[in-house]
């Protein structure tokens, strides 16, 4: 399936990285492409190599017509679950944005209240290069601060599996308990704090 982007600088595009893993933010991306500088190789971020994710990183935010991002905690996801945080998180992506749109898609099933049409599409980071822009965006974002913030917590391998619930990092939850970036409303981290409380 090819990316087909919406030949707009109104259109706007936004996903999200980091629903699934046990720590960290969730962080949402909305990116307007800019028509007359067209990026090539956009798709899918999971489907892309790292250094592809990057360079593709580099051009998005060099060429987009406009882009923002959004992010909401551990904190908050544990708050209101992730599915509401999620929503938040591309609300403020968009807010971020400098320029407004005209209309939105979303990467999923579900929109968030925004001022503007929006159309959810299953699959968007597939068929839609605004939103495949907005899918690199949030990854390599949401990656870097995971790295970031190994260099204070090491013990957590952040830097490798990124907060997702490997097999590393379930063990060194077991071992060190959770930190403040676990989510513990989600199963794993608050089966070890019933261990520990």
């Amino acid at each position: 399936m090819s990316v087909q982007s919406l030949a707009s600088e109104h259109i706007a595009g936004i996903d999200e990285a980091g629903r699934g893993p046990l720590a960290g933010p969730v962080v949402a991306a909305c990116v307007i492409l800019e028509p007359n500088n067209p990026i090539t190789d956009l798709a899918d971020s999971k489907r892309l190599s790292v250094k592809k994710r990057e360079a593709l990183y580099d051009d998005i935010k060099l060429n987009a017509h406009a882009w923002g991002l959004g992010y909401a905690t551990a904190g908050e996801i544990d708050k209101i679950n992730i599915h509401q945080a999620t929503l938040l998180a591309m609300y403020r992506a968009y807010f971020s944005m400098q320029t407004k749109a005209k209309h939105v898609y979303i990467d999923g099933l579900h929109c968030p209240k925004l001022p503007v049409p929006c159309t959810a599409i299953v699959k968007g980071d597939q068929r839609v290069a605004q939103i495949s822009a907005a899918s690199i965006l949030a990854k390599v974002t949401r990656d870097r601060e995971m790295e970031n913030y190994h260099e204070d917590l090491p013990q957590y391998g952040f830097n490798q599996h990124k907060g997702y619930p490997t097999a590393q990092h379930i063990a060194a939850l077991k071992e060190y308990g959770p930190c403040k970036l676990h989510r513990k409303s989600y199963k794993p981290v608050k089966d070890v704090l019933s261990i520990t409380n």
